[in-house]
């Protein structure tokens, strides 16, 4: 089956030309926003006119909003290419679009909707994309790639049961919202460990030839991904259980090896690699972090959760987003000043939010300060790919 050109002039806005443009935009735009909006809310400031309460809407934004849209961004650029088929775009594209922007709305107003109408409103969209994205492989017979089927349809199940408690039909919001994170934390092992030493190989052989490639794919990469998803099902299935901890432990350890078995260190001066590293290496120290507030009480597990949310899901989204809009959009793959910054920011956003409960006293001040880093990391990538995503790609002469 030959592939679709991926790049062919298309009538219409430019916007809705590829599913990367909308949806790298507008999750950038939303994330920079709602971490704000949370704070407003959390410090008490103002009424937060969702059913649900402040904690819990922002997991939710931050999974099903912001994490979704990213999502869809991805895969609406990857499947045509992994399946041959035609690309998402025009009226559909933008109709898929809506739907997610209608969630957002509904989440955030539920107060005035009821519960049932949010929740029609948000969960549209994910039901929406996940038949769209089951079609797609099933017609384009890529087997190898429906376990993201099985990804989309924990996200939805996640956000059911969010909606689930806001309906007073069960109290399920925090295992749903662990739901979430945990998949978006198992797509980021499995796409991360695709990308990551595939970008990394092509650089070396380009760049520094006199440096061996990162290591095939093999068992060590297996037990990392097994071991991953046990982590993660006992976190959210029974956090406190005794064996969590030590599950999470194995899997931070797989994924330091696998990690060093990439050879990072050689990409050091290429800011566009080292930011994958540095998203992966946030995984890695997550499951260590989970294994040791389990363990002993030396940290709080908000500590773990931020950074495999702040720092792994945060530095790997804008990663992935900055990457393929450059290359998607016929720029050269080089991270400029500005990309550069967003980098830091994201970087500073995570660490200080890792230490935010141990500044005690001063916790909202630093609080405050890690959410102005998100939020200039992400309304930073906005600013600068805005024109990139909204404009077409230039053509050559």
């Amino acid at each position: 089956m030959s592939a679709v050109p991926r790049h062919r002039p298309q009538p219409g806005l430019a916007l809705l030309s590829a599913g990367f443009r909308p949806f790298f935009l507008l999750s950038a735009l939303w994330s920079a926003l709602a971490i704000p909006l949370w704070l407003i809310f959390f410090t008490a400031a103002s009424v937060l006119p969702s059913i649900l309460p402040p904690v819990v809407w922002h997991v939710h934004e931050m999974v099903f909003g912001f994490g979704a849209a990213t999502v869809a961004g991805f895969l609406l650029t990857a499947i045509p290419q992994w399946t041959g088929r035609r690309p998402l775009r025009g009226a559909p594209l933008a109709c898929l679009t809506l739907l997610w922007i209608f969630g957002r709305v509904g989440v955030l107003m539920s107060t005035r909707l009821g519960a049932a109408d949010a929740a029609f409103l948000d969960l549209a969209f994910p039901i929406v994309f996940l038949g769209f994205v089951g079609r797609e492989i099933a017609a384009g017979r890529n087997w190898r790639n429906l376990p993201i089927v099985a990804a989309l349809a924990f996200l939805l199940v996640g956000n059911l049961l969010v909606h689930f408690n806001a309906a007073g039909v069960s109290a399920t919001a925090e295992i749903g919202n662990r739901l979430g994170v945990a998949t978006l934390l198992m797509l980021i092992s499995v796409v991360g460990g695709r990308i990551i030493p595939s970008f990394t190989r092509n650089w070396l052989a380009r760049e520094r030839p006199d440096i061996p490639p990162p290591g095939v794919f093999g068992g060590v990469d297996r037990a990392a991904l097994i071991l991953t998803a046990l982590a993660l099902a006992l976190w959210v299935l029974a956090p406190a259980s005794r064996a969590t901890p030590w599950a999470a432990l194995a899997a931070g350890l797989a994924h330091g090896v696998r990690l060093a078995r990439w050879r990072g260190f050689a990409t050091l001066r290429e800011p566009l690699l080292w930011v994958l590293y540095l998203g992966y290496g946030w995984l890695a120290l997550g499951f260590l972090l989970l294994a040791l507030s389990g363990a002993v009480a030396l940290l709080p597990q908000t500590a773990a959760l931020h950074a495999l949310t702040a720092g792994a899901i945060g530095t790997m989204t804008l990663a992935v987003m900055t990457r393929a809009t450059l290359g998607h959009t016929g720029r050269p793959l080089a991270a400029g000043p500005g990309t550069t910054a967003i980098y830091a920011l994201i970087t500073l956003a995570a660490v200080l939010r890792l230490f935010a409960p141990l500044a005690q006293a001063d916790y909202l001040f630093v609080l405050s300060l890690a959410g102005a880093a998100w939020t200039g990391a992400f309304g930073l990538f906005a600013l600068i790919y805005a024109r990139p995503l909204i404009l077409p790609r230039p053509q050559p002469i």
